[in-house]
């Protein structure tokens, strides 16, 4: 039912953040999980934007199951009434979503006070502001074009320097990270990343987990 104390621990030492839809290439949600879990994902993201609520949470039901079984963490994008419902470690937000202090509220009233917040950010500005806004970790992005943030443009390395600098909270660089593009990201200075396709998409997805989180784990 969602860490108990501060937060910060818990989401500082994840490393590889897998955002999934409801339906990946590679069989059953379900199975899916277990291999990249078992290959080394830190913390799953629910995102399922066309769903209604109780189909929702019976995905999420079968992600609580297997985050805890493999000790990651389990968030919930958008939804903080969904991610209460699900006992889920948290909720990511972002821009356009409800603002920081008000999922805090919602999440603290409901009694998960120490419930993790995640914040998109995609310029410099926002980065400076994620420090103060009551999060407890950033998404960076997206680093490179995706067709999961259509119209969205891409921020470059540039900005995963900037935060990798200046951030002050753990942050995950976001979008079009994949093995072959984690060694740019790495070196421009995260030691955080999130990816979407590169796992829901692989032939073999336990495969690209193990390696991703072995490349990540190397640079300390």
């Amino acid at each position: 039912a969602g860490p108990q104390g501060p937060a910060s621990p818990f989401i500082g030492s994840a490393r590889l953040y897998l955002v999934t839809p409801g339906s990946v290439r590679w069989g059953s949600l379900d199975g899916f999980l277990a291999r990249v879990l078992e290959g080394g994902v830190d913390a799953v993201q629910l995102r399922v934007k066309e769903l209604e609520a109780r189909p929702l949470l019976r995905l999420a039901e079968v992600v609580r199951r297997r985050t805890t079984e493999f000790g990651a963490l389990f968030i919930v994008n958008d939804r903080v009434d969904l991610a209460i419902a699900a006992g889920a470690d948290g909720v990511h937000l972002g821009q356009d979503d409800l603002p920081v202090a008000a999922a805090r509220a919602q999440l603290a009233s409901a009694g998960h006070p120490g419930a993790l917040i995640g914040w998109s950010t995609h310029q410099e500005s926002e980065v400076r502001a994620g420090a103060g806004s009551g999060a407890d970790y950033l998404g960076v992005g997206p680093v490179y074009a995706t067709p999961t943030k259509p119209g969205r443009p891409a921020v470059g390395l540039e900005l995963v320097r900037f935060a990798a600098d200046r951030a002050g909270l753990p942050f995950f660089a976001v979008g079009g990270i994949d093995l072959a593009t984690l060694p740019g990201v790495i070196g421009a200075g995260a030691r955080r990343v999130a990816v979407v396709r590169a796992l829901t998409e692989a032939e073999d997805p336990g495969k690209v987990a193990a390696a991703m989180a072995a490349m990540l784990r190397a640079a300390g």
